[in-house]
């Protein structure tokens, strides 16, 4: 039996807890959203669990233009570290076209959700992440590779935008945050599903039960196909968005709803601070932060070569230490979310984006700069998912604050996923610090340079914040 849409009532004062102010379909709606959302962020840790072996696999010595072209011959050694080199930079190419379909999906499925629902929008974004997490263990070479990961960013980064709207707009204004804060937290459930996933698969080919542990990650990530059933049998769209539809005021928008965004000066301006925002931490997490996975896995590589590792054992002894390394992240980021919304609930939102912003410099650079042995991943770890993936709480609640209900998903979409194209420079820039500014140091060197180096994009953001609108304790904008 389908779930009873019920009156808002979020004008009413109500002095009870957030929880004991939401009802059962409050309650349904967050949850199915914070599926959503947590299946898609297990898909995008697969990616990043996934890309050194995957590069590994995919990129041979015959694929490298400077050992093929070489005029005097090349050492053993030498052809390593330029195909290890080359791996490294396809690496964050690969990274970057994600990025760029991240973006791409998120502003057509953004403008969807404002245009045709956020429900059937939900529906479409699940069903095409998850289908194209699975072609990509199909890959036979990188360009197919990148190509199943663009489209599966396509689904990825239309997602985030429609739940966040679909969540602000059903339950009660005093639990807004709250479940906001709640929903973005429980993406870390989805990150640490995506280690367990890796271990297990990991310890299958350390086994020699299967044959690359990468392929069978993405193969697993194309389960969450199921919630889009769900989605499309049992969820409603918000009243304050279906009587926007109801009353024609939605026909009367331009066909491209972008055009509304930026026709009003506030909603530009907003749209404007909303991007530069999104962008610091984005670039932060999928530029260099992310990126704290491949760094263990070559700390760790020479580690378990002395102990004796080779082979198959020492690819699922690194690819069970990769799974490790994402937990600890995640685990830390879980607990930083919910903190963090807090922080925003009580301090304001521009104050926890700032405390955000500078914990999050210092935690990823200390990681690049001190990781060197195993036992480090248990504590350094964490404090890094605590601070840097602390920010993405601060979006869930903020962004939608900043627009009204026919623009809703729209700029929510805009800020937070136009970022990733410039986001996506920043996987190339490491990449290019690693493989070419800093070439002449041995891994990992190379990547505790260029992973300290790139901590600088967190200063942009607290340049931004004085310019930022603070939300806190204000209604949504109509």
């Amino acid at each position: 039996m389908k779930a009873e849409v019920p009156s808002l009532g979020q004008n009413t004062p109500d002095n009870r807890p957030w929880y004991q102010q939401m009802n059962r379909y409050h309650w349904f709606v967050l949850v199915i959203a914070a599926l959503g959302w947590m299946f898609d962020c297990l898909d995008q840790q697969l990616f990043n669990l996934a890309r050194v072996p995957a590069m590994n696999e995919l990129i041979q010595r015959e694929d490298v233009p400077s050992i093929m072209t070489a005029v005097a011959p090349l050492t053993e050694a030498e052809e390593t570290k330029l195909l290890g080199d080359y791996r490294k930079e396809y690496g964050g190419h690969a990274t970057a076209i994600f990025l760029i379909g991240w973006a791409t999906g998120g502003l057509i499925f953004g403008m969807l959700g404002d245009r045709i629902g956020r429900a059937k929008t939900m529906m479409w974004t699940i069903l095409i992440y998850s289908c194209c997490t699975g072609l990509s263990a199909l890959s036979q070479n990188f360009w197919q590779f990148a190509f199943f990961r663009f489209i599966t960013g396509l689904g990825v980064g239309g997602e985030f935008a429609v739940g966040v709207a679909l969540v602000a707009e059903v339950v009660p204004a005093a639990a807004r945050a709250h479940a906001l804060g709640l929903l973005q937290a429980l993406s870390a459930v989805g990150n640490i599903t995506a280690a367990f996933i890796s271990l297990y698969v990991g310890h299958l080919e350390e086994s020699g039960a299967i044959g690359s542990a990468w392929k069978w990650m993405f193969v697993i990530g194309a389960l969450p196909a199921l919630l889009a059933l769900v989605v499309r049998m049992q969820l409603k769209e918000p009243e304050k968005w279906q009587r926007l539809k109801d009353s024609g005021e939605l026909a009367k928008s331009s066909a491209f709803t972008y055009g509304d965004l930026f026709s009003d000066r506030r909603w530009a301006y907003n749209a404007i601070i909303g991007l530069l925002l999104s962008s610091v931490g984005v670039i932060g997490t999928w530029g260099i932060g992310f990126f704290s996975i491949d760094l263990s896995r070559f700390v760790f590589e020479s580690h378990f070569k002395d102990l004796g590792f080779t082979g198959a054992e020492l690819k699922g002894k690194l690819t069970a230490y990769s799974a490790y390394t994402s937990l600890m992240l995640n685990t830390g980021a879980f607990f930083g979310m919910l903190a963090f919304s807090k922080i925003a609930q009580v301090l304001g939102r521009r104050q926890a984006l700032a405390l955000s912003f500078i914990t999050s410099a210092a935690s990823i650079a200390s990681v690049f700069w001190f990781l060197k042995s195993p036992s480090q991943i248990w504590w350094l770890i964490p404090i890094q998912g605590f601070c840097q993936l602390s920010v993405f709480a601060c979006y869930a609640i903020y962004l939608p604050e900043l627009f009204p209900t026919r623009l809703r998903s729209t700029g929510t979409s805009f800020c937070y996923n136009v970022g990733r194209y410039i986001a996506a420079i920043g996987p190339v820039v490491l990449g290019l610090l690693t493989s070419r500014v800093y070439a002449d140091y041995a891994a990992p060197l190379n990547y505790r340079y260029a992973g300290v180096t790139m901590c600088m994009i967190f200063a942009i953001g607290l340049i931004l914040l004085p310019f930022a609108p603070e939300t806190k304790d204000k209604p949504l904008p109509e």
